[in-house]
């Protein structure tokens, strides 16, 4: 117990530390309160391990204590949101947020971002403006709507769109199409929110069109569809398409719905992406269409409805619109994404996603020769490059099965460890684990993250000290 006592009242003060020579130099111009916090931590933990394990501890050793506050100040230097390289191949990651911006979209934020903007200022009559109208009329010409609006996200759209066109009335589903979308939400959940009474017709593999019609009511405020873009049923199924769904709803008077959700714009099925576009969803005569911003339509997270004038006017002046909308920052991204789809070729070069989507494996093999190359001056591990089949992620085109290739690495270590370090970078390295091989896929490397890459790998050798 004296023991106990000795080391604990051998703990250092939190000023004695921060005074000390081995902290100048390195502290340089880090915040105070971070290395005060630092320095806090470190104590701190050598308390509790005093207390928990003081008859196997040996004196305390200043040099391992002073690693351990630099490092804790090298931590705190980060900021929790920082860019990291995709290596995995998942062109659309939802946890390395989705969409990657096209180069000027980032410098419209850059633009916006650093001064004042006519966010709800009309420069031309010099009174109030609509945020909306930036983003509109781009959305209009582009998709060949009536009109359109933009808010936070798909599921606030589809939120905003019930609760102003179905709110305590019947909105017409099929069963098979009561999807989960990502966070575990449910499309009945958010119909309940919107205060509209959901009825399911059909069956989890066939829904006809007669199953809708026979369910319309006096209640019936819509019909809805959803596509399933995160899962495929197949075999023996049958579904309603869009321009049955929309015959319908003409002759009986009804909206039709589409949440769409993937939001692509131009056909990629050549790419191996087959799911259904926006312009030719609303060519089928639905009357509003439901779609994501981050997804395959590669700009920012919004929620973008467009449609029918008379239900998007609904929406604008619905109470729930000021809740769901959007920023200057995501309006400045959002318009530039839609302006390069005025020339769709241009588009799919342009436009992060599209491109590595459309990505040849010829392409990538060079891309992955090109990386080997540069990693063969590590001696400490073997590089080969390999097939494989990569995703498009983001709850989109399921099926897809894209051809692609990765670098193989071999190293000393066993690749989980090896990939925990690449982790722990200033810019983390998100690599694939094939066959207990670390893989970095090429679909999502930019030349970019190629250095970044080359320097993961030799900072993770000298970690795991296994450099020569």
């Amino acid at each position: 117990m004296d023991r106990k006592r000795q080391l604990l009242a051998g703990l250092p003060k939190v000023d004695e530390v921060l005074h000390d020579s081995r902290l100048e130099g390195f502290v340089g111009d880090t915040p105070r309160e971070l290395v005060l916090d630092a320095v806090k931590e470190a104590i701190d933990e050598r308390r509790q391990r005093i207390l928990q394990s003081w008859e196997h501890m040996d004196d305390m050793e200043p040099a391992p204590f002073f690693d351990t506050i630099k490092e804790k100040i090298r931590q705190k230097r980060q900021h929790s949101l920082k860019r990291v390289v995709n290596a995995t191949g998942v062109v659309l990651h939802t946890n390395l947020g989705r969409a990657a911006l096209a180069e000027s979209a980032c410098q419209r934020l850059m633009e916006i971002g650093s001064g004042y903007s006519n966010l709800e200022y009309d420069v031309r009559k010099g009174a109030r403006g609509l945020r909306n109208s930036h983003v509109e009329q781009m959305i209009t010409k582009i998709t060949g709507a009536e009109a359109a609006m933009a808010v936070n996200n798909n599921a606030a759209a589809t939120l905003l769109c019930l609760s102003a066109m179905a709110e305590d009335r019947e909105v017409i589903v099929s069963r098979g199409e009561l999807v989960e979308i990502g966070g575990s939400f449910r499309v009945p959940e958010i119909m309940a929110q919107g205060g509209a009474v959901l009825v399911e017709v059909g069956t989890t593999n066939k829904t006809r069109l007669s199953d809708y019609e026979n369910a319309i009511t006096e209640e019936t405020a819509a019909l809805m569809k959803v596509h399933t873009s995160n899962y495929r049923i197949v075999g023996f199924t049958a579904e309603a398409s869009l321009a049955e769904l929309a015959a319908l709803g003409k002759k009986r008077r009804l909206p039709v719905i589409y949440d769409m959700g993937s939001g692509l714009m131009v056909d990629l099925k050549r790419y191996g992406i087959d799911e259904p576009t926006v312009k030719e969803s609303l060519r089928a005569g639905i009357d509003v269409i439901l779609f994501s911003g981050d997804k395959l339509l590669g700009g920012p997270q919004a929620g973008i409805i467009a449609g029918k004038k008379i239900w998007i006017d609904a929406m604008k002046n619905h109470p729930l619109a000021r809740i769901a909308r959007i920023d200057k920052l995501t309006l400045a991204a959002l318009e530039e994404t839609f302006r390069i789809y005025l020339d769709e070729e241009q588009a799919v070069k342009e436009i992060p996603a599209l491109a590595m989507l459309a990505m040849q494996p010829a392409e990538l093999k060079k891309r992955g020769e090109l990386l080997m190359r540069r990693l063969a001056g590590l001696s400490w591990c073997e590089a080969e490059l390999i097939p494989v089949k990569e995703k498009a992620g983001g709850g989109c085109a399921p099926l897809a099965a894209l051809d692609g290739f990765a670098v193989s690495i071999s190293a000393q270590v066993p690749a989980e460890k090896l990939e925990r370090e690449l982790r722990k970078g200033e810019c983390p390295v998100v690599a694939r684990i094939i066959k207990d091989r670390v893989c970095f896929d090429l679909r999502t490397i930019s030349d970019a993250d190629t250095e970044i890459i080359i320097a993961a790998m030799r900072q993770a050798g000298e970690a795991l000290h296994i450099m020569p």
